[in-house]
Protein backbone atom coordinates (compact mmCIF):
# COMPACT_ATOMS: atom_id res chain seq x y z
CA UNK A 1 0.00 0.00 0.00
CA UNK A 2 1.53 3.28 -1.08
CA UNK A 3 1.33 6.30 1.20
CA UNK A 4 2.31 9.94 0.98
CA UNK A 5 3.78 11.38 4.18
CA UNK A 6 3.29 15.04 5.03
CA UNK A 7 3.43 17.40 7.98
CA UNK A 8 0.07 18.33 9.44
CA UNK A 9 -0.55 21.87 10.72
CA UNK A 10 -2.25 22.05 14.11
CA UNK A 11 -5.91 23.00 13.79
CA UNK A 12 -6.16 22.16 10.07
CA UNK A 13 -8.81 19.84 8.59
CA UNK A 14 -6.02 17.24 8.26
CA UNK A 15 -5.31 17.64 11.98
CA UNK A 16 -8.93 16.68 12.68
CA UNK A 17 -8.42 13.51 10.62
CA UNK A 18 -5.29 12.72 12.67
CA UNK A 19 -7.21 13.39 15.90
CA UNK A 20 -10.01 11.05 14.79
CA UNK A 21 -7.48 8.32 13.92
CA UNK A 22 -5.72 8.64 17.29
CA UNK A 23 -9.07 8.53 19.08
CA UNK A 24 -10.26 5.44 17.17
CA UNK A 25 -7.06 3.38 17.38
CA UNK A 26 -5.28 4.56 20.53
CA UNK A 27 -7.99 5.63 22.97
CA UNK A 28 -11.42 4.04 22.32
CA UNK A 29 -10.12 0.44 22.62
CA UNK A 30 -8.85 1.16 26.16
CA UNK A 31 -11.90 3.14 27.26
CA UNK A 32 -10.29 6.59 27.13
CA UNK A 33 -10.75 9.71 25.00
CA UNK A 34 -8.40 12.37 23.71
CA UNK A 35 -11.16 14.87 24.54
CA UNK A 36 -10.12 14.40 28.20
CA UNK A 37 -6.39 14.89 27.63
CA UNK A 38 -4.09 17.90 27.46
CA UNK A 39 -3.16 18.16 23.79
CA UNK A 40 -1.31 21.48 24.06
CA UNK A 41 1.94 19.83 22.88
CA UNK A 42 0.28 19.19 19.51
CA UNK A 43 0.63 22.93 18.78
CA UNK A 44 4.44 22.81 18.81
CA UNK A 45 5.23 19.17 17.99
CA UNK A 46 5.76 17.80 14.49
CA UNK A 47 2.67 15.89 13.40
CA UNK A 48 3.05 13.55 10.45
CA UNK A 49 0.29 11.86 8.49
CA UNK A 50 0.44 9.00 6.03
CA UNK A 51 -2.23 9.36 3.36
CA UNK A 52 -3.53 6.80 0.91
CA UNK A 53 -5.83 8.02 -1.87
CA UNK A 54 -6.10 11.38 -0.08
CA UNK A 55 -7.25 9.91 3.25
CA UNK A 56 -5.20 9.94 6.46
CA UNK A 57 -4.58 6.27 7.30
CA UNK A 58 -1.61 6.62 9.66
CA UNK A 59 -0.07 9.24 11.93
CA UNK A 60 2.58 9.91 14.51
CA UNK A 61 3.93 12.83 16.51
CA UNK A 62 7.55 13.85 17.07
CA UNK A 63 8.39 15.67 20.31
CA UNK A 64 11.74 17.37 20.96
CA UNK A 65 13.27 16.04 24.18
CA UNK A 66 16.50 18.08 23.98
CA UNK A 67 20.12 16.97 23.56
CA UNK A 68 19.50 15.63 20.04
CA UNK A 69 16.72 13.29 21.19
CA UNK A 70 13.25 13.18 19.66
CA UNK A 71 10.34 11.09 20.93
CA UNK A 72 8.00 9.30 18.56
CA UNK A 73 4.55 9.18 20.14
CA UNK A 74 0.89 8.62 19.35
CA UNK A 75 1.60 6.39 16.35
CA UNK A 76 -1.59 4.97 14.88
CA UNK A 77 -2.54 3.08 11.73
CA UNK A 78 -6.11 2.17 10.82
CA UNK A 79 -6.70 -1.56 11.34
CA UNK A 80 -7.41 -2.24 7.66
CA UNK A 81 -4.04 -0.72 6.72
CA UNK A 82 -1.94 -2.60 9.27
CA UNK A 83 0.49 -5.22 8.00
CA UNK A 84 0.77 -3.50 4.60
CA UNK A 85 3.95 -1.48 5.16
CA UNK A 86 2.15 1.74 6.07
CA UNK A 87 3.56 1.98 9.60
CA UNK A 88 7.06 1.13 8.44
CA UNK A 89 6.95 3.80 5.72
CA UNK A 90 5.72 6.39 8.21
CA UNK A 91 8.41 5.59 10.81
CA UNK A 92 11.16 5.64 8.17
CA UNK A 93 9.92 9.04 6.96
CA UNK A 94 9.87 10.30 10.55
CA UNK A 95 13.45 9.11 11.09
CA UNK A 96 14.55 10.91 7.92
CA UNK A 97 12.86 14.14 9.00
CA UNK A 98 14.36 13.82 12.49
CA UNK A 99 17.85 13.28 11.07
CA UNK A 100 17.46 16.25 8.71
CA UNK A 101 16.56 18.34 11.78
CA UNK A 102 19.70 17.34 13.66
CA UNK A 103 18.35 14.61 15.93
CA UNK A 104 20.67 11.68 16.68
CA UNK A 105 18.37 9.43 18.71
CA UNK A 106 14.69 8.52 18.56
CA UNK A 107 12.93 7.19 21.64
CA UNK A 108 9.41 5.86 22.10
CA UNK A 109 7.09 4.12 24.52
CA UNK A 110 5.93 0.98 22.72
CA UNK A 111 2.78 -0.84 23.67
CA UNK A 112 3.72 -4.40 24.53
CA UNK A 113 1.99 -5.83 21.43
CA UNK A 114 3.87 -3.38 19.13
CA UNK A 115 7.39 -4.22 20.30
CA UNK A 116 8.05 -6.68 17.46
CA UNK A 117 7.18 -3.99 14.91
CA UNK A 118 9.66 -1.53 16.41
CA UNK A 119 12.34 -4.22 16.83
CA UNK A 120 12.04 -4.97 13.11
CA UNK A 121 12.93 -1.32 12.47
CA UNK A 122 16.04 -1.44 14.66
CA UNK A 123 14.68 -0.18 17.98
CA UNK A 124 15.95 -1.78 21.19
CA UNK A 125 14.25 -2.14 24.54
CA UNK A 126 15.69 -0.24 27.51
CA UNK A 127 14.38 -0.96 30.98
CA UNK A 128 11.47 -2.89 32.36
CA UNK A 129 7.78 -2.88 31.52
CA UNK A 130 5.83 0.13 32.82
CA UNK A 131 2.21 1.24 32.66
CA UNK A 132 1.06 4.16 30.54
CA UNK A 133 -2.63 4.95 29.93
CA UNK A 134 -3.32 1.81 31.97
CA UNK A 135 -1.58 -0.66 29.63
CA UNK A 136 1.92 -2.23 29.45
CA UNK A 137 4.61 -0.27 27.60
CA UNK A 138 8.37 -0.50 27.07
CA UNK A 139 10.90 2.26 26.51
CA UNK A 140 12.65 1.70 23.17
CA UNK A 141 15.31 3.69 21.33
CA UNK A 142 17.31 3.87 18.14
CA UNK A 143 20.40 5.80 17.18
CA UNK A 144 19.74 7.77 14.00
CA UNK A 145 22.43 7.87 11.33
Amino acid sequence: MEIVVSRVPYGSPEYQEVFDLREEILRKPIGLSLHNEDLSRDKTDTILAGKHDGRVVACLILTDKGDGIVQLRQMAVYNECQGKGVGKALVLAAEKIATENGYTKMILHARKHAMGFYRSLGYTQHGDEFSEVGIPHYHMEKELL
